[in-house]
């Protein structure tokens, strides 16, 4: 008579907790340990994931220098045929004369 009462008592007890809402609600056979109201730990969830966006690669060209010759701006240039000086004679028949500037500073051809 005693297994009968036990088992009847834990089929009520599995009908409540089913039937019940899934917010905690149960029933607790023996004493409770924590006080009223506990009624337990929270539930766990685990943090939310977060996927890092993919690496933006910017390639850039590198940068140029383009040196200039030394030799070049110590020198005018001269064509004969034309009687001019390079920027004002943009090509010449014959060869360049490489001409020394009349001051050490000076960096243009005389104006024609």
């Amino acid at each position: 008579m005693r297994k009968l009462s036990i088992l009847a008592m834990l089929a009520v007890g599995c009908l409540l907790a089913s039937s019940a809402n899934a917010a905690r609600v149960g029933v607790f056979v023996g004493v409770p340990l924590w006080g009223p109201g506990y009624y337990g730990p929270p539930a766990y969830y685990p943090p939310p994931v977060y996927y890092n966006p993919p690496p933006v690669y910017v390639e850039s060209a590198p940068p140029v220098y383009v040196q200039q010759n030394a030799e070049s701006n110590n020198y005018w240039y001269y064509c004969k045929e034309s009687k001019a000086y390079y920027p004002y004679a943009q090509s010449c028949p014959s060869n360049w004369m490489k001409v020394v500037p009349n001051s050490p500073g000076s960096g243009q051809p005389p104006p024609q």
